[in-house]
């Protein structure tokens, strides 16, 4: 990939914006906003010190018996091993993802919203905003160009987190909960925006022109496909492997 330093790319945008006038911009959230996982920090501490109710604690132990787990460990310990078998490659991505969101079940939808904004404070998340990410999103709102931030984390936390990057939670599209009256559900609103789900997530609420789109795993691959400025943001291994099947695909120059 040929690296780009953010003046250039915001040159590009520009005439994107210019050649045709009333487009968006679209970014992941967790490692291209922001360093670490925003999903990640939330399922810890709902570990550590929040309340997995019975209704979760079924649901886990369906995934459990999906995957070949025994069942009647406690819901903790059972959410556990299931991570543990994400990172081990033995549970694939877009279930786990799923599993944080709904792992609230039985929870007020307030309370949940409470919950991952002390999560997003206490893992000082304005702290680990990428300063070249900041950038972007700063002229962007200056030049008045929409922002979409399209994350396979729940929708919750990264509402939370988009705020410290002045970003609009109204335009967050995340792995959300069904709910009904208020409460969490131990189901999951689908598509979730994950690989070719974040394009038709993001199609879903806007048609406008998709400017540009910042990543930095593979399964964003899909969605800076279907920009014309594709930007990877300081890069995983799986998206470096994969970045010669999108050839206009750039890395923005990391700043400190």
């Amino acid at each position: 990939m040929k690296m780009e330093r953010v003046e250039e790319t915001l040159e590009r945008i520009q005439w994107e914006a210019e050649r045709a006038p009333g487009g968006v911009l679209a970014f992941d959230g967790d490692g291209t906003l922001w360093s670490g996982d925003v999903g990640d920090d939330l399922f810890l501490a709902l570990l550590e010190h929040g309340d997995i109710r019975p209704e979760a604690h079924a649901a886990l132990e369906r995934l459990a018996t999906a995957h070949g787990f025994e069942k009647g460990l406690p819901a903790r310990e059972l959410a556990h091993q299931l991570f543990a078998a994400f990172e081990a490659g033995r549970i694939p991505e877009k279930d786990i993802y799923e599993m944080v969101a709904w792992l609230f079940a039985g929870w007020r939808v307030d309370a949940v919203r409470a919950f991952a904004k002390d999560v997003v404070a206490r893992h000082a998340v304005k702290q680990r905003i990428h300063p070249e990410s900041r950038r972007v999103v700063e002229w962007a709102r200056g030049q008045g160009i929409p922002c979409y931030v399209v994350s396979a984390s729940p929708l919750a936390v990264v509402e939370a987190a988009v705020h410290e990057v002045g970003l609009d939670p109204l335009k967050v599209l995340a792995c959300t909960p069904r709910t009904e009256d208020g409460t969490v559900l131990a189901g999951i609103v689908e598509p979730i925006p994950y690989a070719a789900g974040k394009v038709h997530c993001l199609r879903s609420r806007t048609s406008q022109p998709l400017y540009a789109a910042f990543g930095d795993n593979v399964f964003d691959l899909e969605l800076l496909a279907a920009s014309r400025v594709p930007v990877a943001i300081r890069p995983k291994p799986r998206l470096r492997a994969r970045a010669a099947e999108l050839p206009s695909l750039v890395q923005l120059h990391p700043e400190d």
